[in-house]
C-alpha cells in the first residue's frame, strides 16, 4: 500500500512538473502512463487501476486551466471530458496489469514482458483517450470544424493524424523507459 502510495506520489508530482507532459501544439505528450505501467507491472493489475485512476483524476483536474484543450473539451461538455480522462486512464492501467500478469505465466521471454507491458500502457491510453473522446466528441462543431481542417476524415484516420507523432512519442518512452523500470524494480524488490 506504501508503495501505489509512493507511486501516486510519483504521478501527482509529474503532473505538476515538466516531468510528465511535452507539449506539442493543442496536445500534450504524456509521461505519466510510465509511473503507471510500471505499477501496473510490478505491483498488480488492481494497482493499475488504482494508479490509472489517479492519473486519471490528476488529468481531468488539469482540464479546468492548465490542458488548453481539455479545457474545450469541459467547455464542449465536463461529463464527456470526465469519461475521457478519468474511466480510460483507470481500465489502461488494469489491462496493463492483466496482459503482463498473462505473459508472466507462460515463463517464457521474461525480459520481453517488461517491455510488451511497458509499450501497453500509453498505447492503450492512446486508444481509449481517443476512442472514448471521438465517440463523445465527433458530432460535435468544434470536431467537425478540426477535422474539415484535417481534410474531412473519417473518425479512424482522423484518430491517427490528429495523435501522429505524439503517439509515438508516448509509445517508444513508454516501451523502453516503462520496461527498462519494471525490470529493474521487479528484481530489487523480489531481493527485499
Amino acid at each position: 500500500m506504501v508503495q501505489i502510495a509512493l507511486f501516486i506520489a510519483i504521478i501527482f508530482i509529474m503532473t505538476f512538473t515538466p516531468l510528465g507532459y511535452l507539449r506539442l501544439g493543442l496536445l500534450e505528450i504524456s509521461l505519466l502512463t510510465i509511473p503507471v505501467g510500471v505499477g501496473a507491472m510490478i505491483f498488480s493489475p488492481a494497482a493499475g487501476a488504482v494508479l490509472g485512476l489517479s492519473f486519471g483524476l490528476i488529468s481531468f483536474a488539469r482540464f479546468f486551466g492548465m490542458n488548453p484543450f481539455g479545457a474545450v473539451l469541459v467547455g464542449i461538455n465536463p461529463f464527456y471530458a470526465f469519461l475521457v480522462a478519468v474511466p480510460t486512464r483507470t481500465l489502461m492501467g488494469f489491462l496493463t496489469g492483466v496482459i503482463f500478469r498473462a505473459l508472466s505465466k507462460g515463463g517464457s521471454a521474461k525480459t520481453a514482458r517488461y517491455y510488451i507491458g511497458g509499450f501497453c500502457a500509453p498505447f492503450l491510453n492512446t486508444v481509449f483517450f481517443m476512442g472514448v473522446m471521438v465517440l463523445c466528441y465527433w458530432n460535435t462543431e468544434y470536431f467537425q470544424n478540426l477535422n474539415s481542417t484535417m481534410g474531412n476524415l473519417n473518425p479512424l484516420m482522423f484518430i491517427c493524424a490528429f495523435v501522429g507523432v505524439n503517439a509515438v512519442v508516448e509509445i517508444l518512452a513508454g516501451s523502453v523507459v516503462g520496461g527498462t523500470v519494471a525490470k529493474i524494480l521487479h528484481k530489487v524488490l523480489k531481493n527485499t
